[in-house]
């Protein structure tokens, strides 16, 4: 299975990245509630959504439950310090990392 590191830094973003062969919008946030939080948008090429607001939390594929949606991969996020521990607003990125994992 081939695994993607997707370049991101501890700061709101919105980027284009090709992953197993098809161009995504990618959008990320800092949401303030009551701990906080990083959620992805993503979205075809075009910027029309395909999938909004998912958490970026540790130990879980986070395109599972979209599967039937046709994505070609996974999206993982792993912090290096403790493996189940989220990203906090000063380390996505740096500390923690989210990668594509191409499903076979």
């Amino acid at each position: 299975m081939p695994v993607v590191e997707i370049p991101l830094t501890p700061d709101p973003q919105r980027f284009t990245i090709t992953l197993s062969g098809v161009d995504y919008r990618l959008t990320v946030r800092w949401r303030e509630a009551v701990d906080g939080g990083w959620a992805l948008d993503i979205a075809d090429a075009a910027g029309t959504p395909i999938v909004r607001g998912i958490p970026l939390v540790t130990g879980v594929d986070l395109l599972k439950q979209y599967r039937y949606m046709g994505f070609p991969g996974g999206l993982f996020v792993l912090t290096t310090d403790d493996l189940a521990a989220p990203p906090t607003f000063e380390n996505l990125g740096v500390g923690s990392h989210l990668y594509w994992v191409t499903m076979e």
